[in-house]
């Protein structure tokens, strides 16, 4: 127990770390940030409820104030903010994120990791940010899509680079990503 404590609080400061990678804001007021790529990687090595916990512990102490998101922002703003959709989603991306890696046999261990990051930490982080922008913004869903198609190629990559540091993780110390010696 205490080792999984450790592994959710490791992940929840991952993901602060990322937030000090300057970010890029682009004109419609939400940022690129290396943040997505923490959600990623919770989800993928953690599992999907480690990967779940810590990504709720970090949006709760985003939301009591810790300035912990990219820019230093944090607090109950954040839920009003255009970004709120992806704060939000962040649990839940490495929710879907960690039950692909759990439960899909594919193999290598980095090509699973790579497409469950795009599952969890696009397609499912992508739904819930869509859904907040379109409120925070006063435009409607699709609208929402066509702006958060700027993202993609980069959180392809970020995916990808996911990957990779996965299989390097289950390759050098398969006891750290347990579902890698499965199936």
């Amino acid at each position: 127990m205490e080792r999984n404590v450790a592994q959710i609080a490791l992940f929840a400061a991952l993901i602060a770390a990322l937030g000090l990678v300057p970010k890029i804001t682009l004109a419609f007021g939400v940022p690129v940030t290396a943040q997505s790529m923490g959600v990623m990687l919770a989800g993928a090595v953690l599992g999907a409820k480690r990967g779940f916990l810590s990504m709720l512990l970090f949006v709760i102490l985003v939301v009591i104030g810790l300035p912990l998101l990219a820019g230093g922002r944090g607090g109950l703003g954040t839920l009003m903010a255009p970004t709120a959709g992806f704060l939000i989603g962040f649990p839940f991306a490495a929710y879907v994120t960690g039950l692909f890696v759990e439960h899909v046999g594919i193999r290598p261990n980095g090509l699973r990791a790579a497409i469950g990051s795009v599952l969890g930490g696009i397609v499912v982080l992508y739904a819930f940010g869509v859904v907040g922008m379109s409120i925070g913004l006063g435009k409607s869903i699709i609208e929402c899509l066509g702006l958060v198609t700027a993202f993609v190629p980069g959180d392809l990559l970020k995916a990808g680079i996911t990957g990779m540091l996965v299989a390097a993780v289950a390759k050098a110390r398969p006891q750290t990503v347990s579902w890698a010696t499965q199936s």
